[in-house]
């Protein structure tokens, strides 16, 4: 169940066999695992960077890391809460079609729910306040932790009916995490590292963009305003596909720069498709595939339906966000030596 949780595949279940779980599988799929590796994967980015500058701290790299991924679980934990409260996940509704949702199907209480994102939002902020005390400016710790709290709090009501929740996640998955990461190891600021942050940004903001085209109709039948909502479903689409070339022409820029060393451009081996990492989907079949309307009907042999567009989305961002990774591995390597 644990490596199910982790892959965002899970059964369908009633109450009994949700209570014979163990604690940390119930953890694992209210929480929504699947998708805190790409927290995980701007930690570790904003890492790198401190590695590279030489400003690494082991026990302040393990408190950012664990609070960081604990606040977006409770990140989560609330959305999925606010969500049902508002009676927007009723059954039927585009996300109880393709997975199990503790609340919705009535796994899980209100009040449980919310016992949980206090544990889970208590630890993380903990490791924010110990971090802040390790900063040379306190102001712009307690700024930035409190910036986290905001997007923390308010993404899924009001941002997200804003048509702002996009916006929040490429602010927070780069110049938050992977800038204010830095910062809080390095206790320096830069604005090179912020806009070093965004190529991946970009891409776990295309997972968010992906997954609210999915479910444009709906969004647009109960008034949320998401992005795509707001743009339309066509212009949406030919968004999504430019923010996936920015990804590659930001890393290139940098790179010409001088920030970058010249091994990053290998994350333009993912733009030809090679090597596949066991994905099907490069990006001219990413390009392909938003540049036409979603099928009314899940595609002969698609397993995932009704994700369409997400999962797209979802399988580049881990081949690009891997690269990426891989690329500044050597680069932080190369540095040291």
């Amino acid at each position: 169940m644990w490596r199910l949780a982790l892959k965002g595949v899970i059964p369908p279940m009633d109450k009994q066999a949700w209570d014979k779980l163990s604690f940390v599988s119930r953890f694992l799929i209210s929480t929504r695992a699947s998708v805190l590796i790409m927290t995980v994967l701007s930690v570790f980015i904003a890492i790198l960077f401190a590695i590279g500058h030489h400003q690494f701290d082991l026990v302040k790299a393990l408190i950012l890391l664990v609070s960081i991924t604990l606040a977006h679980a409770t990140n989560n934990i609330l959305n999925d809460w606010s969500d049902w409260k508002r009676k927007v996940d009723e059954e039927g509704y585009f996300r109880s079609r393709y997975a199990v949702e503790p609340l919705t199907h009535g796994l899980m209480t209100g009040k449980q729910a919310l016992t949980q994102a206090f544990i889970t939002g208590g630890l993380a902020a903990l490791g924010g306040i110990y971090l802040i005390s390790q900063v040379p400016d306190v102001w712009l710790g307690i700024g930035l932790f409190v910036a986290g709290l905001f997007f923390l709090l308010f993404y899924t009501w009001p941002l997200k009916y804003l048509g702002l929740g996009e916006v929040a996640v490429i602010l927070v998955w780069g110049p938050l995490m992977i800038g204010g990461g830095y910062y809080m190891l390095s206790g320096v600021w830069s604005n090179e590292v912020m806009l070093a942050g965004l190529p991946y940004a970009l891409g776990v903001t295309g997972v968010i963009f992906g997954k609210h085209i999915d479910k444009y109709e709906e969004d647009k039948a109960k008034g949320i305003h998401t992005l795509p909502v707001i743009l339309g479903e066509r212009n949406s689409r030919y968004v999504m596909i430019a923010a996936v070339l920015l990804q590659y022409l930001i890393t290139t820029y940098l790179v010409f720069t001088g920030f970058f060393h010249p091994i990053m451009l290998i994350v333009w081996i993912t733009f030809l498709g090679v090597p596949k990492l066991r994905a099907k989907i490069p990006v001219w079949n990413l390009i392909k595939t938003f540049s036409k309307p979603r099928p009314t009907e899940a595609p002969a042999g698609w397993r995932s339906w009704p994700l369409y567009f997400v999962s797209i989305a979802f399988v580049q961002n881990q081949r690009f966000g891997i690269i990426f990774v891989l690329g500044l591995i050597i680069q932080t390597i190369l540095k040291l030596l």
